[in-house]
Formats: structure tokens, sequence, C-alpha cells
């Protein structure tokens, strides 16, 4: 059964509440005093507590109230707090609303209204503590796979990306061609990074080719090397990408880049291991573990006649598919937070901008944003501003662009004034919500 503690000095309100809430199957326990409250939640199971502001006959400040709340908050971050408070002060209440209790209700309290917020608190509270198993649960198995493979330092937080690290891990020890897909900047490279460091070739070398960044006549001579006078330019010879990776691993980004004379020499190398040098007869031989990556649709080249299909089913016998960051939006704020480093510190705003942007740039733009509020905040704190952001909203959140005035506004009267059904109804948090509405000069009010 659900469970509710009830933290009020006067009996009878605890009383009517305890009442209120067990005619609607909700377990209500009792506690006349902070000390005592707090007691109880370390022996029992409570899903919400309901508390008062003062619990003194003398004092009417809400520093009692201001103070239990931070205790409840220091040792239990996410159990939510809705707090009973008079006209005197619901200031203070709105206050600490902001800073993270669930909500607030005026007393005299309405017994509907109130029902319709604990229950509406009890799911929300629910919903949390599974996300919180379930993070508990990603956490654990991030670090099962921390202690098991070389990483290379790679921060995530995402079941998607956890996906593709795991795949990549465990295709790592097979000899065998590895096609890395996704989007520019999505961080292809460091996947290729990780599969060479947990594969059988981790003590050779690691070569990356970004094949898109070079002229299509330099790309052959870049992989295979040249003799000299084998092109206008080589005066002396050169060894390629191919010889220099000799024992490790070739990382070959944008791979579609390739022209298709190189596609040939590259097919051979794969299936043989061997490859001459430009303007050279001489066949050499290497042994090379070939990566790939690639942001273009290899299928279409390959209808379109630029891309060679064998070479396509050589190097696509295993793919790890990288997801774009717009859709692995837990990756965001630790990446944030590991570019931030112990430079500065996030405010709430920002937070909720970069988890609102859509990253079109994926890692590789949100680690500049970072980088450049870093250097433009003020006094280490990160606000919005800093980011640079354009007022777009992350792809898949609720509500398209920042609501306005007249949104919020419905979406109140269509709550009945309840700040968490609104907050839910606009997919964005209770505190967010109250930032807009000061904003937008609303009067805050118990809900």
């Amino acid at each position: 059964m659900r469970s509710v503690l009830i933290i009020d000095d006067n009996a009878a309100v605890r009383e009517a509440l305890g009442l209120l809430l067990s005619l609607h199957e909700i377990r209500a326990r009792g506690a006349a005093t902070p000390e005592e409250g707090l007691a109880m939640l370390m022996v029992e199971r409570i899903d919400l507590v309901i508390a008062d502001m003062n619990f003194r006959a003398d004092t009417t400040s809400g520093e009692e109230g201001v103070a239990l709340f931070r205790a409840i908050r220091e040792r239990y971050p996410d159990m939510p707090v809705m707090l009973l408070t008079a006209w005197t002060h619901l200031e203070t209440a709105v206050e600490l609303v902001k800073a993270g209790a669930a909500d607030y209700l005026a007393k005299p309290w309405d017994d509907n209204k109130l029902l319709t917020t604990v229950e509406n608190l009890l799911e929300l509270s629910e919903a949390s503590r599974t996300m919180s198993r379930l993070r508990s649960e990603r956490r654990r198995r991030r670090e099962e796979l921390a202690r098991r493979y070389d990483l290379r330092g790679l921060v995530y937080g995402s079941e998607a990306m956890e996906r593709v690290v795991e795949l990549a891990c465990q295709v790592a020890r097979a000899d065998v061609p590895v096609l890395i897909t996704g989007p520019n900047g999505a961080g292809k490279e460091r996947i290729a990074q990780i599969v060479h460091a947990n594969s059988a070739v981790r003590d050779g070398p690691f070569i990356a080719v970004n094949c898109g960044a070079l002229p299509s006549e330099l790309i052959e001579a870049e992989l295979f090397g040249a003799e000299a006078g084998a092109y206008t330019g080589a005066n002396r010879a050169r060894e390629g990408r191919f010889e220099a990776a000799d024992g490790g691993t070739l990382f070959l980004d944008e791979i579609g880049n390739l022209p298709l004379s190189g596609q040939v020499k590259l097919l051979r190398v794969l299936e043989t291991g061997q490859f001459e040098r430009l303007g050279s007869s001489r066949t050499r031989q290497v042994k090379v573990r070939v990566l790939s990556a690639t942001n273009a649709e290899l299928a279409k080249l390959i209808a379109d006649g630029g891309f060679r299909q064998d070479l396509y089913y050589r190097l696509n016998l295993i793919e790890v598919a990288l997801p774009p960051l717009a859709e692995r939006s837990d990756d965001i704020l630790p990446l944030a937070e590991f570019f931030v480093g112990d430079a500065a510190q996030f405010s709430d705003e920002a937070r909720e901008a970069l988890l609102d942007y859509h990253w079109p740039g994926n890692v590789r733009e949100l680690r500049n944003a970072v980088e450049r509020a870093r250097l433009l905040c003020r006094a280490g704190v990160i606000r919005a501003a800093d980011l640079g952001l354009p007022q777009q909203r992350r792809a898949g959140a609720r509500g398209g662009d920042e609501p306005d005035r007249e949104t919020i506004a419905a979406a109140l009267k269509a709550s009945g004034g309840n700040i968490s059904r609104t907050a839910q109804s606009l997919g964005m948090s209770r505190q967010a919500l109250y930032r807009r509405m000061d904003r937008h000069g609303f009067e805050t009010a118990g809900s």
C-alpha cells in the first residue's frame, strides 16, 4: 500500500489528513516533530512526505520547515515533499518548490485539491523510484563494462550508448572488419579506439585516416604509399598508412569518399594483406585490422555506382550503429559535465537548455558549446545564455517551442491550478514551470 508521512505538530491536522488519505487506500503515518519524522523515514517505507512549515507555537517564520525540507533532501534526494503553508510564509514555500520541493498547499486546504495533488505526486514518486532503480542498474552495468574492458575514458549514460559499447567490446577480439555508422560528430573514432584497445593487436599502432578530408587523387597515396615521382609533387618515396598500421589497426573514417580505384586495392588488402605503392610493382605484405566508418548511406552509393557492393559486404561483416546525440539524451549532461570539468558549474536553466536542444552537430557541437560557455560565464556559473544555443527544442521534447504565457495559463486552468500536473502536461519540471511563471508575471499560489 502507498504510504504518506505527515509531519505536523497539530494532532488534529495529522488525524484529519490521515482519515482523508485512508479513505482512498493510502496508509498515513504521523510525526509531531521534524526529529520524529526523520527517525520514521529511517525505518519505514515512505512514498511522500507532507510537512508543516512551523512546529513551535511562538514561530511563524517557516524556518523550521525550511530546515526540515533541507534535511530530507540531503538524506533522501528522491523523496517528494509537499508543504502545508499559511499565507504568512507562502513566499518561503514557493522558494522551496523552486529548490526542489514537490508542491505546496495553503491552509486550510481543500480536500479534493489535496487528494488530487497527493495522488499525482504518488504516481510521480513511483515513476521516480522506478527510474532510480533503472539508473542504479544501468550504473552497475557501466561499472561492469569498465571493469572488464578498456573504454578509453568514454563518458556516457544512455542505454543506447551502453549497447553500442557492449557490442564494440564483444567484436573487438574477433579478427574481422567492423563498420561503424552514425552522423558526423557522434563519436565514431572513439568507438574505433575502444575496439582497438580491446583487440588482439591492442599493443600495435592505431592509425586513423579521414578519407573525406583528402583530395580523391591523394587518398590512394595516403593509404598505400607512393614512390618518388609517382605523382606531381612526390619528390621522395613515402610510406602509406597500411604500412604504418602493420601489426595494429587502421581506422578509415568516411569510407564512402574512397574512389573506386582505391576501393579495388582496399578489397585486395582485406582479402590478402597485399598491395603495391603507387609507382611501384613490388608487392608488400601487411597484417592490419581494418575498421571503417561512414555517415553516408552506402546502400545508396552502391545503387548509384559510387561504391563497390563486394567491398561493402567485406567491410560490413559487423556493423556498430552509433545513434545521434539527440536520440541518447541521457549522455548530454554527463558529457557536458566532463567537458567543463572543475572550471565551472551549470545552472538549472543551462541544464534545461542543454537537454532541450537537438544537437545537430552531436558530441562535437556539445563540446564546442560547453567550451564557449566556460570562457564566457561569470563567477564560475554557466547560464543558458552562455551556451549560445538557438531557441529550438530537442527533437522529441514535448510542446515544441517554450510555452508562452497563454499556453501556461491554459494548462493551469485545465489542471485546476495544480502545479505538478501543469508541469507534466507541458513536459517540464515544476522548478522550470515556476521560473517561467515568474518570467511571465504569474502570481504564484497554492495548487
